[in-house]
């Protein structure tokens, strides 16, 4: 059976619509300035990386919390940050590159940010396709195993902003911030569960085995 969309859950997909439904009205009064597609271009990638980065942050959150329900919110940020990177992809390519789609193999192959941040792009899509409970069921252990490319994918998307700007490093630099401390949480902890499970004393003859410790979720 699947979960009820409850109240918080209904809210928080509610969020992550505002920004692109404000960047319709904004498309609507003509009030993006005088080069629209760069902000399209920008406000799509800004809260595709924002997204990605709470995806991440969801398990550090529950941890020092111990807020559970917020679990319930990692599949949904993942999506609505592939959502924000698709919008983000087919502005470049439909707006930006007006049709000529070929022209993207020479940026890919010419300009860096555009490489990792197509690269970026090529790794959600199978998080996306594979985001069901179908697919969790179906895939079993190498589903874990995929979902772990979310944590490349977000080193990819810092540096896709990163080579992107190239005055005002203020912006990039505080999500490259962000994606260190909750990778090196991860770090932390895998180190921490690895060490406890050397140390951990061996079942004694009666089969009688010490308590279970419980590691972090990747």
């Amino acid at each position: 059976m699947p979960k009820p969309f409850n109240a918080f859950r209904l809210a928080v997909f509610l969020l992550c619509l505002c920004p692109v439904a404000w960047l319709a009205w904004d498309v609507y009064q003509n009030t993006l300035g005088p080069d629209p597609v760069q902000q399209i271009t920008h406000r799509t990638g800004n809260w595709a990386l924002r997204l990605l980065l709470l995806t991440l942050a969801v398990t550090p959150v529950r941890r020092f919390t111990g807020w559970t329900r917020l679990v319930q919110l990692r599949r949904m940020l993942g999506l609505y940050a592939f959502f924000y990177a698709t919008l983000h992809l087919s502005t470049y390519l439909v707006l930006d590159l007006g049709g000529f789609w070929s022209q993207i193999f020479a940026d890919i192959a010419k300009r860096p940010f555009i490489t990792v941040g197509f690269l970026a792009w090529l790794l959600m899509l199978p998080l996306a396709l594979t985001s069901t409970r179908g697919m969790i069921r179906r895939l079993g252990k190498r589903w874990q195993a995929l979902h772990r490319l979310v944590y490349l994918c977000g080193i990819l998307g810092v540096l896709h902003f990163l080579w992107l700007v190239k005055l005002d490093l203020r912006e990039p630099l505080v999500y490259a911030g962000i994606l260190f401390v909750l990778l090196a949480l991860r770090v932390y902890w895998h180190w921490r569960q690895a060490a406890g499970s050397v140390t951990r004393p061996p079942a004694t003859r009666e089969g009688n085995s010490p308590p279970r410790q419980h590691g972090p979720t990747p």
